[in-house]
């Protein structure tokens, strides 16, 4: 069996084993949005060679607070019961800010979907978190704008 992308980067730079459990929704958010920006990105750029310009407005469609509430709210069926509570933690963080091109309430859900992809990708469920992202953004026909 293949290493996940985690697995790689952990064993080139090691580190002291830590308990996920331990981790705030915010920790598991905060690796998520990355997660989340790199599924987007190859999704983006695997359509083919443009400017970055270009590239980089394809991705702002997805990555934007908005499209990710949209994406976590269309799953919400497909979640067990660990992966719903994870969700909602992450949703319910006192978060000190969200950004002015959203909603308080769209930024809550883009929260919680990104603390979902952190916390899957922490639990090497890649095969789990992409079904759920490719799922969503056919329910909510994100897939069509890249």
């Amino acid at each position: 069996m293949e290493e996940s992308l985690r697995q790689q980067i952990l064993t080139a730079f090691p580190h002291k084993p830590t308990d996920i459990r331990t981790y705030s929704p915010m920790a598991f958010a905060f690796l998520g949005d990355a997660v989340y920006s790199l599924v987007i990105r190859t999704i983006v750029i695997s359509k083919g060679n443009r400017q970055a310009e270009k590239l980089h407005n394809e991705t702002s469609l997805l990555v934007r607070a908005s499209a990710q509430a949209a994406i976590g709210e269309a799953i919400q069926d497909l979640l067990t019961e660990e992966e719903r509570t994870v969700y909602k933690r992450g949703k319910n963080a006192n978060t000190a800010h969200h950004t002015r091109s959203a909603s308080h309430e769209d930024y809550q859900k883009a929260t919680g979907l990104e603390s979902l992809c952190g916390y899957l990708y922490l639990q090497d469920q890649t095969d789990r978190l992409l079904m759920l992202l490719q799922e969503g953004m056919a329910r909510t026909g994100k897939m069509r704008k890249v």
